[in-house]
């Protein structure tokens, strides 16, 4: 049961680096420090919870938005092998896995938004970033406190990408006014 729990905690983590990088690491990791739901303590992945790497994480955030504030631009990234360390399992097969959660994530939400984006006029378009942020926050929270949630999550990924490729560049119609 710890195993599946693991795989559903660093799916789910993974997930949600891949649809925003930077927000679920620091999330993992300043819970990881107060040892909340996830430590990494005892294992090779503990400088997850280091503050200097939590510092440069968060630099890099900032970076990130700053250079998205300039070209409007989004990112790919990956993660995370911590959590499989966590419950004292072999680590490698998430590093594996977390780079293909990452990716389901960043594929699904990037097609989703992507589409959204193009209907969207100036500055409510920047609104979806915020949305992108809430959602990588959530989702690596509900996986780290209920991690069954973040298999959900990937099956999630997978209908939105069934759904947006079936969709393809259709065109709402919306409602009609009938003369």
């Amino acid at each position: 049961m710890s195993l599946f729990l693991d795989i559903g905690k660093g799916a789910g983590l993974a997930g949600a680096s891949g649809v925003r990088p930077f927000l679920p690491p620091l999330l993992a990791g300043a819970l990881a420090r107060g040892d909340i739901g996830i430590d990494f303590d005892h294992t090779d992945y503990r400088f997850l919870e280091d503050t200097g790497f939590l510092a440069a994480v968060l630099a890099l955030a900032v970076l990130a938005y700053a250079v998205d504030r300039s070209r409007g631009g989004r990112r790919p990234e990956r993660r995370d092998a911590g959590s499989l360390a966590d419950g004292h399992h072999q680590s490698w097969p998430g590093l594996i896995a977390g780079i293909a959660c990452a990716a389901l994530g960043y594929v699904a939400v990037a097609a989703l938004f992507g589409r959204a984006r193009r209907r969207l006029e100036g500055g409510v378009a920047s609104l979806l970033d915020v949305y992108a942020d809430g959602i990588a926050l959530a989702l690596a929270g509900l996986s780290i406190a209920l991690p069954p949630l973040g298999l959900v999550a990937l099956v999630a990924f997978v209908f939105l990408i069934v759904r947006t490729r079936a969709g393809g560049e259709r065109k709402y119609e919306g409602l009609r006014v009938l003369r």
